[in-house]
Parts: structure tokens; C-alpha cells; sequence
């Protein structure tokens, strides 16, 4: 199944404006020198980062895209500088400034924890050792564990967990192209690689090591027929990795899958809520 997209929401009317210049520099990049295109540029992403304006979001019940948004990014590059930044002995070089301000944005950071300005984290997120790119959304109560990368423009729910070495991939192009969608309660085991704007739906589990593009077949095995999905994980869905028979000209293998092996429970969930539970006795995970 194709990633899902579907035509641009509207946006309320006070940002026709900034829509406008943004669509005109992207499509003539010569725009960019004129202060008026590039301080609509930066004022979308300040509003990006701020959580304002919104990558993707849902629309009628579905995940959906802003490409001009997708734009902004583009353009943005064209208009910020490489500039050299150190943290003591560490160096780095970039077009793209990090976030800042942690405390005042009620964010948990742990040292060689990486936010790039554009992205938006709401408060209460907690950031081990990880990357969040620009036009990603982290959503409140959710912890992105050690090595976590969450990709440019992914979105990801509330009170979820990105457990250690999960990949969530980003896009920024074609555009329109739907990101990874990482909806509220939703567990991803560590190293799950989550690519090509997968939608996993609310309150799934994902095992350990399970890899998910948008031709990835996500085969339900709970019942007497198999039933399966392609570019998303249905709500509530346990799900780990597993293999299926392919023949091939050169004889018969075996290729990677996953399968969905039951529904969330509520044993699960209390298991699942450990987490929130330490937090309450006050302890720091």
C-alpha cells in the first residue's frame, strides 16, 4: 500500500501570507536574497519550534502532510549559514542551530541528547542520549531512550516509548509524503527500525528488532485466516518479527515480516506502566 497522503489541511487565515512567499522562494530560490521571503522562512520555523504550526496532523481522522511546511525546511537550509559550535571539546558544523532552553520548556535532557531547532518537544518529554530532527514532533510523556533517533518531520504521540536504538526515519521529500507516525501510548521495542511513513496506530506494541517500511507485509495471525496490512500497525496490535516462505528463480527462502501475534491487555499495560509508576515514588529513570 502506498504511504498514505492526502490533500493539504487548511490552515487558519492568518498564515496565508507566510504560505504564499514560502511557496514562491521554494519554487525560485533567487526569492531568498530578499528579506521579505527570508524572514517568512525563519518566522515559519520559529513557529515550527514552537509547536505552532504542525508537520503533519490529522484531518478528518487522518494523517496528513503540509508541504509548505515541507518547503519551509528546504528554504531554510538555503538561508542559514554553516557556522562552527563547541561544547568544550567537542565541535560541531551546521547549517541548524539545537534547541535551548530546556528548563523553561519543561524538558527532561540528558547529556548527548541532540534536538535541532524546528523540531517541536512538548514538556514532559524525556531525552536520553538520542537525535530529534527538524520538523519532528515529540509529544508529552513520552521518553526517547539511549541511541533513539526520531527522523525530520516524524511525529510521535503521547506517553510513548522509543526504547534504545529505535530509528525512526524521516522525509522531506517527495512532497506531501507522509511521515512516521508514532501515535499516543504506543511501545517501541529497542532497535525497531520504523521507516517510510508507517503509521503505528494507538496503544501498539512493537517487539524488539522488528523493521517496518511502507511494502513491509504486518500479518495478523490471531485468527483461523491470515489477515495482511501494509504501511501501518493497527491500534492495540502486539506485534514482532517473523519471516514468510518466498520462491524465488534461484529456489525458496525465507523473507522478513512481521506478525501480529495478539491485542493489547490489561496485564499488558500495567507491565507497560512501570515507567509512570516509578516517576510517581519520585524515582528518576
Amino acid at each position: 500500500m502506498k504511504n498514505p497522503t492526502l490533500e493539504e489541511p487548511d490552515l487558519p487565515g492568518e498564515y496565508d501570507d507566510i504560505h504564499k512567499l514560502i511557496d514562491a522562494a521554494y519554487d525560485d530560490r533567487s526569492l531568498l536574497d530578499d528579506d521579505l521571503y527570508a524572514d517568512a522562512v525563519h518566522e515559519t520555523m520559529r513557529l515550527m519550534d514552537d509547536g505552532t504550526l504542525r508537520y503533519a496532523e490529522k484531518s478528518t481522522g487522518e494523517w496528513c502532510t503540509h508541504p509548505w511546511l515541507q518547503k519551509a525546511i528546504w528554504c531554510y537550509f538555503a538561508v542559514t549559514k554553516m557556522e562552527v559550535s563547541s561544547a568544550g571539546l567537542l565541535e560541531s558544523y551546521d547549517r541548524l542551530p539545537l534547541k535551548q532552553d530546556h528548563p523553561k520548556r519543561g524538558i527532561r535532557s540528558v547529556p548527548g541528547a541532540i534536538a535541532r531547532y524546528g523540531s517541536h518537544i512538548e514538556p514532559g518529554v524525556v531525552l536520553m542520549p538520542s537525535f530529534v530532527n527538524i520538523g519532528a514532533y515529540v509529544a508529552t510523556g513520552t521518553l526517547v531512550d539511549t541511541w533513539a533517533t526520531v527522523g525530520s518531520g516524524a511525529q510521535v504521540g503521547k506517553n510513548v516509548h522509543l526504547a534504545g536504538g529505535v530509528g525512526i526515519g524521516g522525509v522531506l521529500e517527495p512532497l506531501g509524503a507522509t511521515p512516521v507516525i508514532i501515535e499516543d501510548e504506543v511501545f517501541v521495542g529497542s532497535r525497531c527500525v520504523i521507516v517510510e511513513g508507517v503509521v503505528v496506530e494507538e496503544r501498539a506494541i512493537l517487539g524488539a528488532q522488528v523493521s517496518l517500511t511502507a511494502n513491509s507485509h504486518i500479518i495478523d495471525v490471531t485468527g483461523i485466516e491470515p489477515v495482511t496490512y501494509k504501511g501501518r500497525v493497527p491500534a492495540g496490535a502486539v506485534v514482532i518479527p517473523g519471516s514468510r516462505t518466498r520462491e524465488f528463480n534461484a529456489g525458496t527462502f525465507q523473507v522478513g515480516c512481521s506478525l501480529i501475534i495478539g491485542y493489547r491487555s490489561e496485564q499488558q499495560d500495567a507491565k507497560l506502566k512501570l515507567a509512570d509508576e516509578a516517576r510517581d515514588f519520585g524515582i528518576e529513570l
